[in-house]
């Protein structure tokens, strides 16, 4: 039984600016909820406030979730996921990472009462995961040094940010990096920062440069699922659907139309774990492979998605390099690091222990 529900902000700078398409970051925020039940257990999740992607603010989330979720969720069980889950998911439209938040907290306490880790406890895939490292839109020469850094560092795949000014300026960034990097996996994400036409133009460019590019994410607007189509029928390299799937329903949408080789599943733009996991099996009976990513989250955030992402075997990318890029690690417990490899620990549910100066109880 669900005995209350708090919440607190969280305020940590990042090492570096991170720039994409969509935004400059210099500072990680978010809100985590704390849901305590009536044995006394803590079950924890985060909302970062991603107005370019998802529309959430830092004083949206709180709201949503203090004022209009959370009160239907005080007293029911968490054992009737299912009614609980409906709840969550149905008790106002959009605020997707304010239902993330209290979708994963419900997972968290229902691992924890199953004496099980969250990733086993949702199909148990793995246990490790290797993730990439984003390279923020700079000028090439910067890019080329990030990356090299990044290397050296121990990463091995790369998730390269294009998608600012013309076209032929992304072709240098790449063209830098893969003099810098001649062996390492590039991944490219445009942030819809592209055109159909700019995208086929650019990607054709790259394949007769052998330039090898593993995939390209969301070239084109997210609203745009003909152009997203129209990229993908007409270049060889893989091309991935990120904002232009939140919900199930786009999804099927984007299948159906075959608009896209692979999907990127995120938590925030779910609403959440248990929305993932209907995206993730609908990916999968299309032959469909998928990667899970992030916002710009603590390692409360990311370890919830990391322990969807290792539950299931459909899901063969990850891009949980969020917490290496904040300059102050302020959970204790939760997912591991060694360079690239993530481990998830055998402890119930996500295993955070404490958050600043909040304990779990």
């Amino acid at each position: 039984m669900i005995r209350s529900i708090e919440t607190f902000r969280v305020k940590v700078p990042l090492k570096k600016p991170f720039k994409t398409a969509l935004r400059t970051l210099t500072t990680a925020e978010s809100v985590v909820v704390k849901i305590i039940d009536s044995e006394g257990r803590a079950g924890y999740g985060e909302a970062p406030p991603t107005h370019v992607i998802t529309g959430d603010s830092l004083s949206g989330i709180e709201a949503a979730i203090n004022e209009v979720i959370g009160p239907k969720c005080i007293g029911q069980s968490v054992l009737a996921r299912e009614n609980l889950l409906h709840t969550i998911h149905t008790s106002m439209v959009g605020n997707t990472s304010a239902k993330a938040a209290l979708d994963c907290a419900v997972h968290d306490l229902l691992a924890q009462h199953a004496g099980l880790p969250l990733y086993q406890f949702l199909g148990g895939s793995r246990d490790t995961l290797e993730t990439d490292y984003t390279v923020s839109v700079n000028a090439p020469e910067e890019m080329a040094s990030d990356a090299l850094q990044f290397i050296q560092d121990g990463f091995s795949i790369l998730k390269i940010k294009v998608g600012i000014g013309a076209i032929e300026e992304d072709l240098k960034r790449i063209r830098a990096i893969r003099e810098k990097a001649p062996d390492c996996v590039l991944r490219l994400d445009a942030n819809q920062g592209w055109t159909a036409k700019e995208a086929i133009y650019a990607i054709r460019k790259m394949e007769d440069e052998g330039l090898n590019i593993e995939l390209v994410e969301q070239p084109v607007k997210a609203h745009d699922i003909e152009g997203l189509k129209q990229v993908t029928d007409h270049t060889y390299t893989p091309v991935m659907a990120d904002e232009s799937v939140f919900s199930p329903k786009d999804a099927i949408r984007v299948l159906q139309m075959r608009a896209a080789d692979l999907i990127n599943i995120k938590l925030m733009k779910a609403g959440g774990i248990h929305q993932a996991l209907t995206i993730a099996k609908l990916a999968e009976s299309y032959g469909i492979e998928c990667m899970t990513g992030s916002m710009i989250e603590t390692k409360v955030g990311i370890t919830a998605a990391a322990h969807f992402a290792a539950s299931q075997r459909n899901i063969t990318r990850f891009d949980f390099d969020a917490p290496l890029l904040l300059a102050e690690d302020i959970v204790v417990g939760g997912v591991s690091y060694h360079q690239s490899e993530m481990k998830l620990a055998n402890t119930p549910g996500l295993g955070i222990l404490t958050i600043q100066n909040h304990a779990v109880i």
